[in-house]
């Protein structure tokens, strides 16, 4: 059975719908959902069948004049077929994108607490920051841009792109089933995390042709 993706605006979210999420499994519970609920616009959940494998908090919107998909907080069900629902919820996130922003490059910046959740972006371009590139002025920028957007701003660290407290009021919650096969250099952007409550911010661009087809449907 395919899984099953619908986006509905967080103010139609009720206690039932939070309670759903907090009780799935995963790294939120009810009080982060409800801050969410208020942080963001769109809600994403993906089903199989009638159960919640995973959800998304996302905002679609421009950051001096750039569209940009702002993934607030993304948690993924510990299942067989997790790589499943986050294409899921990645590819609504896209087409979403594609609705809103046709024919132009998109920004696309989430946070992470592991390596694992950049799964998620392996079909994002020019990636910042990772393994063996020496970020510039406007990377960094960027990086600013997005801790201040998450609420982060007070804690981030803009040349390790490190948030140091807070973050773990939003990131993304996925556990990879290739935990292995992470390259150690890609981890290593981890090692600066503290062990509680940091993330990393990462940010990459999806051109508009490949937006094209990540977001069809």
């Amino acid at each position: 059975m395919a899984i099953q993706v619908e986006t509905r605006d967080c103010a139609a979210l009720n206690d039932a719908d939070l309670d759903e999420m907090a009780s799935m499994g995963g790294a939120f519970d009810i009080g982060a959902l409800s801050k969410a609920k208020e942080a963001w616009v769109l809600s994403t959940t993906a089903r199989d069948g009638e159960k919640l494998h995973g959800f998304a908090f996302a905002t679609l919107e421009r950051i001096g004049g750039t569209p940009c998909v702002l993934l607030g907080l993304i948690s993924v069900k510990r299942t067989s077929r997790r790589d499943q629902v986050l294409k899921g919820l990645m590819g609504e996130a896209y087409h979403r994108a594609l609705m809103a922003f046709p024919d132009e490059d998109v920004v696309v910046g989430s946070r992470f607490a592991s390596a694992e959740g950049l799964e998620a972006f392996k079909q994002v371009d020019e990636l910042i920051p990772r393994p063996g590139h020496r970020a510039v002025g406007e990377e960094r920028a960027w990086g600013r841009r997005l801790a201040r957007r998450f609420g982060v701003d007070n804690h981030y660290d803009e040349q390790s792109f490190v948030v140091k407290n807070n973050g773990h009021s939003g990131f993304l919650d996925h556990q990879s089933l290739k935990a292995d096969k992470i390259k150690p250099q890609v981890a290593a952007l981890f090692s600066a995390l503290p062990k509680q409550g940091g993330a990393l911010i990462v940010h990459g661009w999806v051109m508009a042709e490949d937006l094209v087809k990540l977001g069809a449907r």
